[in-house]
């Protein structure tokens, strides 16, 4: 039996984080990107309007201890407006989103403000420019992952996401991939 193999990517923008869509409409998967093994599958996922750090593995065990509520996964945010030390602390106390058509309370996070605007390459479809009003980033350590979590904590607070990417998970860090560049690693220490 063959060694699993294990890839980290920076996943675009626009990009499904999966290899098989059924639907009739065309949209862009993972396999577009790279001749990914047999087997291979995305640990979590990231919507097709976020980007940033994905892994994927064929150790189907891998997958189980990346998702789990251990490892954390780190994501910066851009938001609609300049985020206040008020909603901040709201985020990093949990705040209530809908969630399979109930309210659910996050659980506590780490959250706070980037002074510098995070250099990422630049994205397919452009997000609004400072005409339309300020923005600022933050970022935002969670150790679950609900559907668009990140996007209704955001939201719930009064700040609307406008560019998410994620740039960690555990130990894992997206460093200075190109979006859609993939790397083969031996092994992930989360």
């Amino acid at each position: 039996m063959s060694a699993h193999q294990h890839f980290i990517i920076y996943k675009p923008y626009g990009y499904l984080s999966q290899f098989i869509y059924e639907l009739k409409r065309p949209k862009k998967l993972l396999g577009e990107l790279y001749d990914f093994p047999e087997n291979t599958m995305a640990i979590g996922r990231l919507d097709e309007d976020s980007e940033g750090l994905l892994l994927l593995t064929t150790d189907g065990m891998m997958s189980e201890i990346v998702r789990s509520k251990k490892v954390d996964k780190e994501y910066y945010v851009q938001v609609d407006g300049l985020i206040t030390d008020t909603a901040i602390e709201e985020l990093k106390n949990g705040v209530l989103i809908g969630f399979n058509g109930k309210k659910y309370l996050t659980r506590k996070c780490q959250a706070h403000r980037l002074e510098e605007e995070p250099q990422f390459p630049q994205r397919a479809k452009k997000i609004r420019d400072e005409r339309h009003g300020p923005t600022s980033w933050l970022s935002i350590t969670i150790n679950e992952g609900k559907f668009r979590q990140v996007r209704k904590m955001t939201s719930a607070v009064g700040f609307p996401t406008l560019r998410l990417v994620r740039v960690r998970v555990g130990e894992v860090h997206l460093n200075n991939l190109d979006a859609g560049e993939v790397v083969e690693v031996e092994g992930f220490c989360v």
